[in-house]
């Protein structure tokens, strides 16, 4: 506590502010920052001299985003104690988001001046003088990051000029300068090899970092030794995280093999069992998988309890057993919700046996703690009129290659109107290839971040909107909009249902995927665009099948190219019954799951015990997309699963030639082949009822002529249709940012 009392001694720490600092600490450690903020203000009006209690009051302001009390806090704490090193480094670093140069410069140059010794500070000035826009800017970031380089050699020799560097290529990373970013990880990596062996932990741990920046460069051929070159340390730890950054590249054999080779230099690391099972999983080696934790069952500790029940939920739902699944969750449904409440509301879409209406209850239940001490609407200084320039935000990790969001999100990111949508994106994902940097040089202001860092960037920028493109499926980003970081929020794209999740004020869909009547299932307002909710228009340019008359001859082929996850029982069943009343007919399937033996023997075994015969079925496994979508040209007609119906897949199959049959379900996740089709035209390929489902493929599988006919020309006939015009759905998304405005957050702009 002596620390924490700046010049006062403990013992003249009045008990009550002791115990309310102490009480701060604890809520802040548990990630309660709300509570935080009460107890250091008891703390304060109990002893207002607490130095360290006005800094961890700027913290757990800044956590939840309100800057500028933050601010107000940390100067409080310097007004006390100007030689308070922390609150000079961080209140500079909170100033440098807020894009205060000069304030921050002054932080900065207190923080060296309280520690002229601690390479922090030198290191903060050096990166700070990155930007040409400061008076002598070169010269201060030189001499600084040679004093960091100093005070850290001094203080731990090679290792710790080593660590300058690496600091400052991670700081340049973030800075979107991975060329020199690569030229600081160079420098740290030639500091480790004179002082210690060509795979110690410490340089594997460098390699890692400047292999990421020659993927960033696009200097793939180059990367991929620095990470070979990694593997070969010792360390369980370092060996993890170049298994990670390997399968992020796309290097999933190599990342199992790095991890393989983890376990068996640590046989006794749990947790290293549990990492290789989990990479297994994600790369649909789903029977590794099992193997894997079952070897280990025997000595798990309560600890790994969690994890593990969330692995085996994993594997089951990607074998497609979503209410296996689901069991698998809800045994440590008594464990810290944070793990496990997203993974299981989305496991819940695949259900068939998931009620929508219960699930609408129990999922607002789960998510209504993330919005515990968030963000007031009236908190926000935004000007509420509507005859300006709306600053949007959008959230998202996943501007990558074939991912669906990258997908839809690209054309429209070409498209985008700054002028009047002067848009942020807030890149927080690990994964950066020439796709990512696409995107970054569309829009007008990029911020690579961590997750941590949303609240304080959104606040700086002033977003007016901000957008979460990732729903359940990236739920730490999602918690932070249950805070709140902006007046306005919206849910669009990345997630097929409500969140559930509180202040998440719109969700954008269409007439189709949420109609009106169904707002009941919905946490959030919803806003329909008026062509379909999401515009397929793909940049590459992927051939169209010739349709000759072989196709008329031909055995007919049905398909899906959806994941596994998505063929429940009840979907085979109605596939089943499809094949079984159209003789000679054969059925393709197509998912990552299929270059696992396990996955293909189960789906084949399931088919048998509902009278296909396995000749009938073709089960392929992944492909680049390039080649996935030629594969279209082998399939006549597509079955949509159900209840969690094709979104990417179907519109790439209807965009080569391919229909699709579907069925109207009962919330958003399967009524999306229903928008497709009817925005298309195709209103007689939806059906209202399984019966009505199986009658549809049969009948549009016996007029082969009138089948072939449509192939030839679904492509000219979508390009003609508003839906796929990335213009009028551009146009009318941003009618749809102004109607999101005008009607401000869920409960109403009188808050203010």
């Amino acid at each position: 506590m002596a620390r924490a009392c700046s010049d006062k001694t403990a013992a003249q720490v009045p008990v009550a502010a002791a115990t309310a600092f102490n009480d701060a600490n604890k809520a802040a450690r548990a990630g309660d920052h709300a509570a935080a903020v009460s107890a250091c203000r008891a703390a304060l009006a109990a002893a207002p001299d607490l130095t360290m209690a006005h800094v961890l009051l700027a913290r757990s302001q800044e956590a939840i985003g309100q800057t500028d009390a933050a601010i107000a806090a940390y100067r409080a704490a310097l007004a006390l104690d100007p030689a308070e090193f922390s609150a000079q480094l961080e209140l500079g670093n909170l100033l440098r988001r807020k894009h205060d140069l000069t304030g921050t410069l002054d932080c900065y140059r207190g923080a060296v001046a309280a520690r002229p010794d601690d390479w922090r500070g030198h290191l903060a000035l050096a990166v700070l003088c990155q930007d040409d826009s400061l008076p002598k800017a070169r010269w201060i970031a030189g001499r600084h990051y040679q004093a960091a380089l100093q005070a850290a050699r001094t203080a731990n020799g090679a290792e710790g000029a080593a660590q300058v560097h690496q600091h400052m290529g991670r700081r340049r990373m973030a800075l979107g300068d991975p060329a020199g970013a690569s030229e600081a990880f160079r420098a740290a990596a030639a500091c480790l090899e004179t002082q210690a062996g060509p795979c110690s932990d410490a340089l594997a741990d460098v390699l890692v970092d400047l292999a990421d920046a020659l993927f960033h460069l696009d200097l793939e051929q180059m990367a991929i030794p620095l990470l070979e070159r990694a593997g070969h340390a010792e360390g369980g730890m370092v060996l993890l995280r170049v298994a990670e950054r390997s399968y992020r590249h796309n290097l999933w054999q190599e990342a199992i093999a790095i991890l393989q080779r983890a376990v068996a230099l640590h046989p006794d690391e749990t947790d290293l069992h549990l990492a290789l099972a989990e990479m297994q999983s994600k790369s649909w080696l789903l029977e590794p998988a099992r193997s894997t934790l079952d070897g280990i069952a025997d000595r798990l500790e309560p600890r790994h309890r969690q994890r593990v029940g969330l692995l085996r939920a994993q594997i089951a739902n990607r074998m497609g057993d979503a209410d296996g699944a689901i069991q698998e969750y809800e045994a440590i449904s008594d464990l810290d919700a944070k793990g496990y409440a997203s993974s299981l509301a989305m496991t819940a879409l695949y259900s068939e046996t998931a009620d929508p209406e219960r699930w609408a209850k129990r999922n607002r239940a789960a998510f209504a703690p993330w919005g515990k001490g968030a963000r007031p609407v009236a908190d926000f200084p935004n000007d509420r009129s509507v005859d300006r320039p709306l600053r949007i935000g959008m959230v998202t990790a996943d501007l990558h290659r074939q991912h669906p969001v990258n997908l839809f999100l690209q054309p429209m990111l070409s498209r985008w109107n700054n002028q009047d949508f002067p848009l942020t994106l807030y890149h927080t994902g690990s994964t950066f290839d020439d796709q990512t940097r696409l995107a970054q040089s569309r829009v007008q202001a990029w911020r690579s971040l961590g997750t941590s860092e949303l609240p304080a960037a959104v606040s700086a920028d002033r977003i007016d909107i901000l957008i979460d493109l990732s729903g359940h499926t990236h739920s730490a980003e999602l918690m932070q909009f249950a805070r709140r970081m902006a007046p306005v929020q919206a849910t669009y794209l990345g997630y097929p249902g409500s969140t559930g999740v509180p202040n998440i004020d719109y969700l954008i869909g269409d007439p189709v995927v949420t109609p009106s009547d169904h707002a009941p299932l919905y946490s959030e307002r919803l806003m329909p665009l008026d062509t379909a909710v999401f515009c397929y228009a793909p940049e590459a340019d992927y051939p169209s099948p010739v349709f000759g008359a072989d196709h008329l001859t031909r055995p007919l082929t049905f398909g899906s190219f959806n994941t596994i996850t998505k063929i429940n029982p009840h979907t085979m069943d109605l596939w089943a019954r499809i094949l079984l009343k159209v003789p000679d007919s054969r059925l393709l399937l197509k998912a990552p799951s299929f270059q696992d033996p396990g996955a293909q023997r189960r789906v084949r075994a399931l088919f048998a015990e509902r009278g296909i015969a396995p000749e009938r079925l073709e089960l392929r496994g992944p492909s680049g997309l390039a080649d996935m979508m030629a594969e279209y040209g082998d399939v006549d007609i597509c079955l949509d699963p159900m209840p969690y119906n094709g979104g990417t897949t179907t519109l790439q199959a209807m965009w080569m030639g391919v229909p699709v049959v579907t069925k109207a379900g009962a919330q958003f996740v399967a009524r999306m082949g229903a928008s497709f089709m009817t925005h298309a035209g195709l209103h007689d390929w939806v059906a209202k009822t399984d019966d009505e489902y199986v009658a549809t493929a049969v009948r549009k599988a016996q007029d082969r002529q009138s089948l072939l006919e449509l192939k030839k020309n679904l492509r000219n006939t979508l390009i003609d249709k508003p839906s796929w015009a990335i213009d009028v759905h551009i146009r009318g998304f941003e009618d749809c940012l102004k109607r999101i405005w005008i009607g401000g957050p869920q409960k109403g702009w009188e808050q203010a």
